[in-house]
């Protein structure tokens, strides 16, 4: 674990020692470097259960694919953010992506911890440089509304999750992820036990973002940088699920009967997001609601509890992580060049700019679950698991795939195809920088169809 978090850790004060003129490709060398080596985490045995264990950190078959991907999202992150700050000082350079490095240490010791109390401080940690990424180098006037709503809905979700790790850590003895599973549930008045189970997860429902609570996250998507986007929807909602994976185990008795709401809700989150994405006219709050609508898919299949439903959740936080971020990537793009997120602007650009229309046309079959890729397993998986659960869920999740095309190819039709605007009269052509950013996003996706037991979680 330390081969990975202490060449992390030492990548910020090299960041400021490296002279200007090589300042990102140095630090992007070495950052692919780290997430090169993070692979190593892959090939441990799934078997055994913890591997690479000591008294802080340990990862086991669920968290070291989010841990993988947190480590390779920050060369990506690095590749993406160079164009539109070339023009910055070296110095707010050079603090950007100290921003981004720290906010990949706080996540490997988040994905990492082996205690309830790390795990809730470094999930908290991850608010600050996020909260900074989008406050200083968003785009728009609106970036420091973004910022308070990002702030005040993660606070106050996770409040009440700090005093419900406190009274559990006092009511049995230990918070360690090794041993909760086999402790014996703690009995409290059936008043108090309801409030006690609404606060170990209402953090994590935040956070994902279950629908109704998800005001924060089209603003911050829509705000933020093209790193800080990228982070929060590859990794920073995965904290979310992950967190509720490692709580649902000990919330074991009370989960069967108050899970019914929040199922019903996520669901309903599935069409709801589904449907405010087909008339949508800004592309990249188009996105973020698209990762509404998928995280709404793996609240439900984690609430329901069965191994099926908790595999496919891991396997869509992956794919999803990856395929959002690569869209993110592409909006970025069209940005860069058009100035405007309005894809009325934007129509016909596949005659001008044909190679980036097949990214387009590839990132929007992997959003829309085109088989083989992972993004269909996971959500075959869970849509079976909430079948078999309750036959009325198909008509919801039906419903939901459904929604889910139409947005697909409504964003692919009318950004690239059309005819071309009149204001479009020269665009700076498609870079290499970016044809690598796409490749390196969708060599994953297209890698784990060979190998899709990487993230089968304890289900191996």
């Amino acid at each position: 674990m330390l081969k990975i978090l202490l060449p992390s850790i030492l990548l910020l004060p090299s960041t400021w020692l490296i002279p200007k003129k090589s300042l990102w490709t140095t630090t992007l060398l070495y950052s692919l470097m780290i997430a090169t080596v993070s692979l190593i985490w892959l090939a441990s045995p799934a078997e055994t259960g913890w591997s690479f264990l000591n008294f802080l950190m340990a990862s086991d078959p669920i968290s070291t694919p989010l841990l993988v991907l947190s480590c390779w999202l920050l060369p990506l992150m690095i590749l993406a953010s160079q164009n539109h700050l070339m023009l910055e000082p070296t110095n707010r350079q050079r603090a950007f992506i100290s921003l981004l490095m720290s906010l990949q240490i706080f996540l490997i010791l988040a994905f990492s911890a082996t205690e309830l109390i790390m795990f809730y401080i470094m999930f908290e940690a991850t608010l600050i440089p996020t909260l900074i990424i989008i406050t200083r180098w968003g785009n728009q006037m609106e970036r420091l509304n973004a910022g308070t709503y990002f702030l005040f809905y993660t606070l106050a979700g996770s409040l009440p999750l700090l005093t419900a790790l406190l009274f559990l850590q006092n009511s049995t003895g230990t918070l360690s992820f090794l041993t909760l599973p086999y402790l014996s549930p703690i009995y409290l008045t059936p008043w108090a036990h309801k409030m006690w189970w609404m606060a170990c997860l209402l953090a994590f429902l935040v956070k994902m973002p279950l629908y109704g609570v998800h005001l924060w996250l089209p603003k911050a998507h829509v705000e933020a940088p093209i790193a800080g986007s990228m982070v929060l929807a590859a990794v920073l909602l995965k904290l979310g699920g992950y967190g509720m994976m490692r709580v649902l185990v000990i919330l074991d008795p009370l989960t069967k009967e108050l899970s019914y709401p929040f199922i019903a809700l996520a669901l309903w989150g599935v069409i709801m997001t589904g449907s405010i994405c087909l008339r949508q006219t800004d592309l990249k709050a188009l996105i973020a609601y698209s990762s509404v609508s998928h995280m709404g898919l793996v609240a439900a299949g984690i609430l329901i509890q069965t191994p099926w439903a908790f595999t496919g959740s891991l396997i869509l936080m992956i794919a999803h992580g990856l395929t959002s971020s690569a869209l993110f990537c592409l909006a970025n793009t069209n940005y860069e060049r058009l100035h405007s997120r309005t894809m009325m602007l934007a129509r016909g650009l596949q005659t001008l700019l044909p190679l980036t229309t097949i990214w387009w046309f590839s990132m929007t079959l992997a959003n829309l679950a085109l088989p083989p890729l992972p993004n269909l397993m996971g959500e075959l998986m869970i849509i079976s698991s909430l079948f078999n659960w309750s036959t009325w869920t198909l008509i919801m999740t039906g419903l939901g795939t459904l929604i889910t095309a139409a947005y697909s190819l409504f964003m692919f039709l009318s950004t690239q195809r059309g005819p071309l605007p009149n204001h479009l009269i020269s665009l700076d052509p498609s870079h290499s920088r970016e044809h690598l950013l796409l490749i390196l996003h969708i060599l994953p996706l297209l890698l784990l169809v060979l190998k899709p037991e990487l993230l089968w979680g304890w289900n191996a």
